[in-house]
């Protein structure tokens, strides 16, 4: 059954997971509604929107935030927390990622399932946006001492401080250069996060704006699962929110394939570090990898097959990439980026090393590429290869880890297919493409021309060095310093006390 403001577009069994995949549109809105039927009375619901940024403001991550904090017909400052703590749910839970912002929640409670579905579909289309919660969520000016106008001025925000814990390690430099080289000119250039040099250049105004524009029906898919009939679930979306909205033909853009670059990039970079004492080489903290933004189309065979040569290449100790980077003399330690990111519209490989010289860059990466050449010319024998596809068709299907329930693990692993117009089938229903890559493999050729195709032959390619500078850290602060010393100067009695009051109504 379908409900009459939907219009069933597909149907598909999929007999390994024991459920049927149903796919309907809104036909006033085009909100897509994926329903995952099955006989599991543990109902999940999940409602997701395409929120790419075009900057570094954190807006998308904020907006998470500040949609949880009341909406209309829920006016409470925190109505998220408090179905949290009295709602029978086995998950409740908000998600920003590079491109799209996602509300999930399970329950095993026919009554407590809809109570929590007027929750969340009230917070994410009729939020209340307040100033004072975007201020308490975003970014704000609060003195040192916020009742002494006198103090110093300092910047906070949930989010603020949270990407201030975020960007300090080195291995979070080094994937925020890494994106923005691979990706010059699409959203992934931007910290999606938020960088804490940028959030503060957000606006109240901005805010409103970037949910007016990406929280509406045009640009929303329901994703569902549970022995819930889909019929029931629409008439909720439809009476709860989407019979209030129109076709909107301005949605935000689908993410477009980033330009290819015609040759490899070399970048070096400097990333805040802590001074050593004059008898340590700072340069042994040097990082430099190697990534590949790879040449691939959306389908699930492409995905399993890149996870398939990364695994070859870097799965255990045994592995040939893994191996090199291992026993070199280049570097302490192989590079906490190694391996597949598959969190983009577009595949990330990455491969280096940590703990290695700055005038070590071209050696290290001529050692990479030759230990890629040595796999090419040579191959790896069937078994090696028959065992990583066996290892990935087991953790492909032993869902049900990392605390999620089954169901909303089902539903993340089909959405990035309906984030970017891809096939939710295709990332579900897994049997025919395993069943074809184990005949791939037995060619004599197959791991070679894949290497070849997607690392060798791929110019778009970036080296990144990252280099240690002691002289960093206390220059931003001192930046930091001036900035607000800045701001205070420009403050008038009247908004120094506007301050003051703002950070008395936080604590209320």
């Amino acid at each position: 059954m379908t409900y009459p403001t939907f219009a069933k577009r597909d149907e598909h069994q999929v007999a390994a997971l024991n459920l049927t995949v149903q796919s309907f549109v809104h036909k006033v809105t085009g909100a897509e509604h994926y329903h995952l039927q099955c006989d599991n009375p543990e109902n999940v619901f999940m409602v997701g929107l395409r929120t790419a940024p075009t900057d570094s403001t954190g807006v998308a991550h904020i907006l998470e935030h500040t949609t949880l904090c009341g909406s209309r017909s829920f006016p409470v400052r925190d109505p998220f927390f408090m179905m949290l703590r009295r709602s029978l749910n086995t998950f409740m839970n908000a998600f920003t990622s590079s491109d799209w912002t996602a509300y999930p929640f399970a329950s095993q409670n026919r009554k407590d399932f809809f109570n929590l579905l007027d929750v969340y579909l009230d917070a994410v289309f009729f939020p209340r946006l307040d100033e004072l919660d975007f201020a308490q969520e975003g970014h704000r000016l609060e003195f040192a001492d916020p009742a002494d106008s006198n103090s110093p001025l300092t910047f906070k925000g949930v989010v603020y401080n949270e990407m201030q814990g975020a960007m300090t390690t080195p291995t979070s430099f080094l994937w925020q250069g890494l994106a923005q080289h691979l990706f010059p000119s699409t959203t992934y250039h931007f910290n999606s996060g938020g960088d804490p040099e940028i959030i503060p250049s957000l606006t109240y105004a901005r805010l409103k704006e970037f949910h007016r524009r990406n929280y509406h029906p045009s640009n929303a898919f329901f994703l569902t699962y549970g022995d819930l009939p889909a019929a029931e679930l629409q008439e909720v979306f439809e009476k709860r929110a989407l019979q209030e909205f129109q076709m909107e033909s301005a949605a935000p853009f689908l993410v477009t394939a980033e330009r290819r670059l015609k040759a490899p990039v070399s970048v070096c970079e400097k990333y805040p570090a802590e001074a050593l004492p004059d008898n340590e080489e700072s340069d042994k903290r040097t990082h430099l990898v190697m990534g590949w933004l790879l040449d691939v189309d959306d389908s699930l065979e492409s995905l399993i097959e890149a996870h398939l040569l990364a695994a070859v290449l870097l799965d255990n100790s045994s592995s040939p990439l893994l191996d090199a980077l291992e026993t070199t003399d280049l570097g302490r330690a192989p590079s906490p980026l190694c391996g597949l990111d598959d969190d983009h519209k577009e595949l990330i490989f990455c491969c280096g090393l940590e703990g290695c010289l700055v005038d070590s860059a071209v050696e290290i990466e001529e050692m990479i590429l030759s230990t890629l050449e040595r796999v090419a010319a040579e191959g790896l024998p069937l078994e090696q290869v028959e065992a990583v596809l066996h290892q990935l068709e087991l953790q492909r299907r032993a869902i049900g880890g990392d605390g999620y329930p089954y169901g909303l693990q089902l539903l993340l692993a089909a959405f990035p297919a309906v984030v970017h117009k891809g096939s939710v089938i295709d990332r579900l229903d897994i049997d025919p493409v395993l069943e074809k890559l184990r005949l791939k493999i037995k060619e004599p050729d197959y791991i070679s021309g894949l290497l070849r195709r997607l690392l060798l032959d791929n110019s778009h390619r970036v080296r990144l060095t990252m280099v240690p500078d002691s002289d960093l850290g206390p220059q931003r602060e001192q930046a930091l310093r001036d900035r607000l010393e800045a701001r205070l100067r420009a403050l008038d009695s009247e908004q120094k006390q506007k301050l003051i009051a703002q950070a008395a109504a936080l604590k209320l």
